[in-house]
């Protein structure tokens, strides 16, 4: 993973290197720089008059005292003939200005434009009226000249944000804020813990459409292109920059294919994708919803740079057989929320492209269904890459930047990862980590009979007291986050994918099918599986079990602190949990 930062910090330093080296380098008096060399010739005093000429400028000259001039005509005189004098004052003048203004010519003086240009040539000379035109131009364009006004602070405005339990908060912003921000304002406000994983949904009820706001987006301009019935969302989602972590599951060899060679590393296919010189395209067959009608049809698309193609014969990508069918530039992708029963679409696998503006037809939204979530996910992940391209990166990188920046004395973030817990022996006076697998696993059984002794001893004490009625151990998980209560299959899946299919995804629910056993849905290699929670009798005492009583716990949440730490019978170790925040 060191790799790939360090790899994607040159491509980012490199593309910053480039965007300086395309500024036109300027004087210290304000003018281009040039490489063409100064004239050698003299210039004339007299203006020329042409089409090009707006503002005569004039550099500082040093005008003789009458005394020296006097003294220069004599001395000009005694070089030639006696009776040699110059034919007038004016002429001498002139040609001392000449050699003045040649020498002051490569002087790196500001240029300073002259006031009065009509004084620079005599009474009849034939550029005096266009000086006066050039001098009446220069007063017209004077106040496009100055200076702009100072921009003006961004002012505030109100935003209406909700949570998936409906529950909403009116929000004061300024007009520049971004969407991180934003969501950063929120975890404050509503104490939740940030570990860089909320989100702000764009979601459309009458088009049946949502989608993720990117970190670098301004709130108000997503609000200006939104209908009045569109809404914004606050939502965990955990999948927003995995590709960045894992980008090898993203795309299958035969959806991707590079303008040069490949050597398959996760570092490269990153960089092949950030690069703005690559060519990476996505090709694959897509369900494309006919425009006009409620029909489908499967078509082999193509997603470039610039834009989304379909082939009108077979799989050719033949200039001539690629049709576009939707830009880029203008639009933004979105998942479809109910594709089956408001489109008619094949699967819930749907995507749509939608241009980004209020008022829009249903003949401008793209339709799209993919064969799985993973495909549906690859193509979603390359429209993001190809749009945002290094922009997206930095995103991702501002979370990992500010958290070495900040103190290691600053509490922890209250969350459960596979790198922070590991397996410990506390049997003697001083605890050491296991390192050995095996040495692991059987000190997890022996510790899962301890929590049922220590909860048999818990048990026979509470059920001595009122206060401490023996069925607590049977309701204490319905104050946890990651427990769900009463909802179906097709609900928790969907729980699940609106907040990230990544690897240890979970959430607890009651069981339909058996009212006294729950339901452990998690999601492994973006695929959501269920596993059920059956109690058992053990010393008339009620304990819960995930492989059939091999394993044996007091109460859920004891269940779950075990498989954040041991991955079990189950495909992975819980990680993330499906969290509801109320605003």
């Amino acid at each position: 993973m060191n790799d790939i930062n360090s790899s994607l910090e040159s491509l980012n330093s490199a593309c910053n290197m480039q965007s300086d080296t395309d500024t036109v380098p300027l004087l210290q008096n304000g003018q281009h720089a040039s490489n063409q060399p100064a004239a050698s010739g003299s210039r004339s005093l007299q203006p020329q008059a042409s089409p090009r000429q707006k503002v005569q400028r004039s550099q500082p000259v040093h005008i003789l005292p009458i005394s020296e001039l006097w003294i220069f005509q004599r001395r000009k005189g005694r070089r030639g003939d006696p009776g040699e004098v110059p034919r007038s004052t004016e002429e001498m003048l002139n040609r001392r200005l000449q050699e003045e203004d040649q020498q002051f010519r490569t002087s790196s003086l500001p240029a300073i434009p002259n006031p009065f240009p009509e004084l620079c040539g005599g009474p009849g000379s034939p550029s005096t009226a266009a000086a006066a035109a050039a001098t009446a131009a220069a007063a017209a364009a004077a106040p496009s000249s100055l200076p702009p006004p100072p921009s003006q602070p961004p002012t505030k405005q109100d935003v209406k944000v909700f949570s998936e339990d409906g529950t909403s908060k009116v929000v004061e912003i300024l007009t520049d804020m971004t969407a991180r921000d934003l969501c950063q304002l929120l975890v404050y406000k509503s104490h939740c813990v940030d570990d860089n994983s909320w989100t702000l949904v764009e979601h459309h009820p009458q088009l049946g459409l949502e989608r993720c706001l990117e970190d670098h987006e301004i709130v108000v301009q997503v609000e200006s292109t939104m209908p009045s019935e569109s809404k914004f969302l606050f939502r965990k989602n955990y999948a927003k920059y995995e590709f960045f972590k894992n980008p090898v599951n993203f795309f299958p060899d035969q959806m991707v294919t590079w303008c040069q060679q490949s050597n398959g590393s996760q570092a490269q296919l990153l960089q092949n994708f950030l690069n703005s010189s690559s060519c990476p395209e996505i090709q694959g067959f897509l369900q494309v919803k006919e425009t006009g009608r409620k029909s489908w049809k499967k078509l082999y698309v193509c997603l470039r740079r610039s834009g989304l193609y379909y082939s009108t014969k077979g799989t050719s990508k033949e200039p001539r057989h690629l049709q576009l069918l939707a830009d880029l530039e203008e639009s933004s992708i979105f998942y479809l929320i109910a594709g089956k029963k408001q489109y008619n679409a094949p699967n819930d696998h749907g995507m749509c492209i939608k241009p980004n503006k209020a008022k829009i037809e249903m003949k401008e939204l793209r339709l799209l269904c993919a064969e799985d979530e993973q495909i549906r996910t690859c193509w979603m992940t390359a429209f993001r890459l190809l749009k945002y391209g290094m922009l997206l990166y930095q995103n991702y990188r501002i979370p990992q930047q500010r958290k070495a920046l900040l103190s290691p004395f600053n509490t922890p973030v209250r969350s459960v990862s596979e790198n922070s817990l590991v397996a410990m022996d506390f049997s003697g006076q001083t605890g050491r980590v296991i390192d050995n697998p095996a040495e692991a696993q059987s000190a997890a059984l022996e510790e899962g009979h301890a929590w049922r002794k220590r909860s048999t001893r818990m048990n026979i004490l509470s059920s001595q007291s009122p206060l401490h009625p023996s069925t607590l151990n049977s309701v204490i998980h319905r104050t946890q986050h990651w427990f769900h209560g009463r909802i179906s299959r097709e609900e928790s899946h969907r729980i699940i994918k609106q907040q990230g299919l990544v690897d240890g995804l979970f959430l607890l629910r009651d069981s339909q099918s058996n009212p006294k056993a729950f339901v452990l849905t998690l999601c492994h290699h973006q695929k959501i599986k269920n596993f059920q929670i059956l109690p058992c009798e053990d010393d008339g005492q009620t304990f819960f079990t995930l492989d059939d009583g091999n394993t044996k716990f007091s109460d859920l949440i004891q269940l779950v602190d075990f498989y954040q730490l041991n991955k079990g019978v189950l495909p992975c170790k819980l990680k993330h949990h499906c969290i509801r925040v109320a605003l």
